[in-house]
């Protein structure tokens, strides 16, 4: 027995730690005999939607990796309102389909009782994960999706915004002008081919009024719309003739990485060779130019993310180049755009968790979301800046993929227009002919 304590004391102390613990979970800290022990509150619930199967698989093949990451960092729980929670993270593939991420969604509220969701890459994901959470009440953050493609494909009205569902990325207007940045600096006939895929992405690029093809004009280029074709089409002939029948220097639009690899495998038995080729989500990863070979040295794409981005995690405090070092060390790939962002959502959720006051209360989360002003490492996010209610933009600039060193290719940043604080690390060259 403990000198000075008598059995009734140490059973009454007993007694007090149970109450106090209340069946919530370990203590969190050391416990002493002098000091009653400090209760763990509940645990807390992230929804994590993303496609790591189907045809955008390379946009969730990284999220094994970064979820490790951020489960390490959050071993011992986030602090909300003085209370230490538990907190748990819990995957769902979408399969690369809308209505499995719209299932998958429903199962994590009505199953999983997440407090936060998230969800990410193209608006094939984004928009119905975004769709559940606002008609069930449950506080949202998505990203990787053109804004105009997650907000007016939702049919969002800017006065009225949403109640429940964040979105953070650029926009049409952002990749449109990169685009027509990039075409400037070469000399070309001026003459745009352009091809969008039948897809929320498509849709809102290709828009005539709010789209890409209103600043091309504006910028003297001559579009030649081809309209919109079945998101897995696999026969562009018809396109390609007439691209040829045009004379397009310069070809553009939204392709699926499977997509495209079909297009311009096409295009080079149809003698096609444009002197730009800069198609939207297509040419963000090195498996879709190596699916293409040397072919795809010299196509241009946008740029959300890179090892030279100038920002850093606000929760691990690594840098985009010790992030990305950390990725190939770890599985032996090069790094790909996503995985900035995929550690960037997971940034946010845990600041506005960490600024909520009270857990219990879904609008109070809701609340730290549209309060969030937090530099990521893709850069700042804040709610409050617009450009319309529930969206925050991302810096954006243009990219052609050459040959590599380490890697077989790597992507260089060859315009810098828009961000000038994101370093050059190559010059925009024509395709060889």
């Amino acid at each position: 027995m403990t000198k000075g304590i008598s059995k009734a004391e140490l059973k009454r102390r007993d007694v007090l730690r149970a109450m106090a613990v209340g069946g919530a979970g370990a203590i969190v800290g050391p416990t002493f005999l002098a000091r009653p022990a400090r209760a763990a509150g509940r645990t807390i619930k992230i929804g994590f939607v993303s496609p790591e199967t189907g045809p955008i698989a390379a946009f969730g093949e990284a999220d094994d990796f970064i979820l490790a990451g951020v489960r390490k960092v959050l071993a011992n729980g986030i602090t909300i309102a003085g209370t230490q929670h538990p907190v748990t993270i819990i995957k769902k593939d979408s399969q690369s389909n809308p209505n499995r991420a719209a299932e998958v969604t429903a199962e994590l509220i009505n199953s999983d009782k997440v407090d936060l969701m998230l969800g990410s890459s193209t608006s094939d994901t984004t928009n119905p994960v975004s769709d559940q959470c606002e008609l069930n009440g449950v506080p949202c953050i998505t990203s990787d999706a053109p804004w105009q493609a997650w907000f007016f494909g939702r049919k969002g009205d800017p006065k009225k915004g949403f109640d429940w569902t964040y979105h953070f990325f650029w926009g049409v207007d952002t990749i449109s002008t990169v685009f027509c940045d990039l075409w400037s600096s070469l000399d070309t006939n001026k003459t745009v081919g352009a091809l969008w895929s039948n897809d929320p992405d498509g849709i809102a690029l290709s828009d005539p009024q709010t789209g890409f093809p209103p600043l091309m004009k504006k910028r003297g280029f001559n579009l030649v719309d081809l309209g919109l074709y079945p998101t897995m089409s696999d026969d562009f002939s018809a396109q390609i003739n007439k691209l040829k029948e045009a004379k397009v220097d310069i070809l553009t639009g939204v392709f699926v990485p499977p997509a495209f690899a079909t297009f311009w495998t096409q295009a080079a038995q149809q003698g096609f060779r444009p002197k730009i080729a800069t198609p939207a989500k297509a040419l963000l990863f090195p498996s879709a130019i190596e699916a293409i070979g040397d072919r795809g040295i010299g196509l241009s794409t946008e740029v959300w993310w890179s090892p030279h981005h100038p920002f850093k995690s606000g929760l691990t405090g690594e840098t985009p180049q010790q992030f990305c070092d950390a990725y190939s060390a770890a599985t032996g790939r090069q790094w790909t755009q996503p995985i900035g962002f995929k550690h960037a959502i997971l940034e946010v959720a845990c600041d506005v968790l960490k600024r909520t006051k009270k857990i219990d209360d879904p609008g109070s989360i809701r609340d730290a979301i549209a309060a969030t002003d937090y530099t990521t490492i893709v850069g700042p996010i804040n709610f409050a800046k617009g450009p319309v209610k529930n969206v925050a933009t991302t810096p954006l600039v243009g990219g052609q993929w050459k040959k590599g060193s380490k890697y077989k290719y790597d992507l260089a940043i060859v315009n810098n227009k828009m961000e000038p604080s994101i370093p050059l690390d190559g010059k925009f060259e024509p395709l060889a002919s």
